[in-house]
């Protein structure tokens, strides 16, 4: 079955089957085109509490689905390959995160939203990268503990008034990126600005313009006075920004930052999801949803101007 025929075929199961499509801004083009919403993986988790669909097909990886079937417990949610998994999300387990806790008495737990449902529900607060500063800053504690990842936390670190305790976790997409790598696209492109997503290395925010999540670099596309950017993450982001910002130029930081995970998704495995939804349902047990919803409700509630 050829592309356009397998997206008619979806178009038709959507429809019958009263389906909401979601793609994570790292999925493949055509299946962000193909999608009802494009976002990160929060936000599209949002949008999945505030639907009517009775189907949500969640094209992203697997503690992305997690999060919309904790956030909406009323939704069957799909994954439609589940092997998708999250190497950074794997870093840390359950039994590593007691541990951990135990080692530093009294420290709150912050856990990225990039990690299992079993991690979360054993933390106090999630964040994004987006708020993830905020976040820490609300917290009483003076101590935190920021899981799984270093580089977000080495971020955050430098920005609140506040001992950071990071777990050693990273992003092996972002860990690719270098300094020598920026350092190269912007001898090519010198008139672009540089916008890096927090989970790259410290040497590589330190020569970013702008360290944005997805969500922020769509924001800073949109309004800033340049022409043309760098952009320093995910290499399938750069289509939903050049979709959005068609008179504006985007350049990848380095053609190796792809995902292959992300990039497992197809037509036809979105397909074969809606032909079958209990193979590719995700669900989370009540005992884990439950704490791990409080957590991200408790970072749902915080203070914009924490």
């Amino acid at each position: 079955m050829d592309e356009a025929k397998t997206i008619e075929r979806i178009r038709e199961l959507a429809r019958e089957k009263n389906v909401l499509l979601l793609a994570h801004n790292y999925q493949r083009p055509e299946v962000q085109d193909l999608a009802d919403h494009v976002g990160d993986s929060l936000g599209l988790s949002i949008i999945a509490t505030q639907t009517d669909a009775e189907l949500i097909v969640f094209c992203g990886v697997h503690f992305m689905a997690q999060s919309a079937a904790i956030l909406a417990p009323d939704r069957t949610v799909l994954l439609p390959r589940m092997e998708a998994g999250c190497p950074m999300a794997d870093m840390i387990d359950a039994e590593q995160l007691i541990e951990f806790k135990a080692e530093h008495p009294g420290a709150a737990v912050v856990t990225y939203v990039n990690s299992t449902a079993e991690v979360k529900a054993l933390s106090d607060i999630c964040c994004t990268s987006a708020n993830a500063q905020r976040v820490v800053q609300s917290l009483d504690a003076d101590e935190v503990l920021f899981v799984p990842d270093r580089n977000l936390a080495a971020w955050v670190a430098r920005h609140v008034d506040k001992r950071v305790i990071p777990w050693h976790g990273f992003c092996v997409t972002h860990e690719l990126l270098t300094a020598d790598d920026v350092r190269l696209a912007r001898e090519q492109h010198p008139a672009a600005l540089v916008m890096a997503h927090p989970e790259c290395r410290a040497e590589v925010l330190d020569l970013a313009h702008e360290v944005r999540s997805t969500s922020g670099m769509l924001e800073v596309a949109q309004h800033s006075e340049a022409q043309e950017f760098i952009v320093c993450t995910e290499i399938d982001m750069l289509h939903r920004l050049r979709l959005d910002n068609p008179h504006k130029r985007f350049f990848p930081a380095s053609l190796n930052m792809v995902c292959s995970n992300m990039k497992l998704t197809t037509l036809r495995d979105v397909q074969a999801a809606l032909c079958d939804p209990p193979s590719f349902t995700v669900e989370v047990a009540a005992d884990v949803r439950e704490p791990a919803k409080r957590a991200l409700d408790r970072m749902l509630a915080t203070p914009r101007d924490a």
